[in-house]
């Protein structure tokens, strides 16, 4: 599978009163491994930043005149982008302000152009409800080093952005690999080409339920079949097809 973590610099925090894209930054990730295929942009928005903007980025007017201007490296973005699933830190605004550039430009609306999005802020508020989500928070959450983060840089943050994704969703892949271990070079190959690593000869352990958890369970159902004044539908015996099908028959 091929992710992209993509992350935004702009002149300000509203594309519909005319802020844009000063800069962007993408790092690529295959089967949940760090490419180095990686694609970065400083771009002139014929416009000066917002100074709250500028305080944050800190990318001037002057640094930016001979950069390229959005019409210039979009079709180079949308050929990196391609199909990929995107993985942005509170994905709203990153969306909003591309989807502007590319209604600037008259173009097909910037959707069309990968297979799916990934909020990270959303999965952290989810996973650390009522905690600071902020990126250099998330940093510090999960022990990665943001000592260099001085300023917001698109490539820096969605360098950051892939640890700190990886870090939280490493329980997703953590049974499958700890069990693979290594896998042989032609594998990691395979992988890298997008493709599946083979599971052949992988046997998962299958834990029976103690006694103790068995009674756990059954206190569990006890309680369900109190609330709804009923059996609840972990009890109730599936219907045979055979009968299911009987008694849609009609005697005539």
């Amino acid at each position: 599978m091929r992710q992209i973590v993509l992350d935004t610099e702009t002149t300000g925090l509203n594309a519909r009163t005319g802020d844009r894209i000063i800069e962007i930054g993408g790092v690529e990730l295959v089967n949940r491994r760090l490419t180095g295929n990686n694609l970065h942009f400083y771009i002139n928005p014929e416009r000066d930043s917002d100074p709250g903007a500028l305080a944050v980025h800190g990318l001037t007017t002057e640094f930016l005149r001979d950069k390229p201007k959005f019409a210039e490296i979009v079709d180079q973005l949308r050929d990196y982008l391609c199909d990929a699933e995107l993985i942005i830190h509170n994905a709203p605004f990153d969306l909003g302000f591309l989807e502007a550039e590319f209604s600037l430009l008259r173009l097909p609306p910037f959707k069309e152009h990968y297979a799916s999005v990934i909020d990270t802020l959303v999965q952290a508020k989810a996973m650390f409800p009522g905690k600071r989500n902020s990126l250099d928070a998330l940093c510090d959450r999960f022990g990665i080093s943001n000592a260099h983060r001085t300023l917001h840089g698109a490539l820096l943050d969605s360098e950051l952005l892939a640890e700190v994704y990886l870090a939280m969703t490493r329980g997703q892949e953590s049974l499958v690999i700890d069990m693979l271990g290594e896998a042989p070079a032609r594998q990691d190959a395979a992988a890298a080409a997008g493709n599946v690593v083979s599971m052949e000869g992988l046997v998962l352990p299958v834990l029976a339920a103690d006694e103790a958890e068995l009674a756990a369970h059954e206190a569990v159902l006890d309680g369900l079949d109190k609330a709804m004044k009923g059996t609840s539908i972990w009890r109730r015996e599936p219907v045979p097809e055979n009968t299911a099908h009987s008694a849609d028959v009609q005697v005539a």
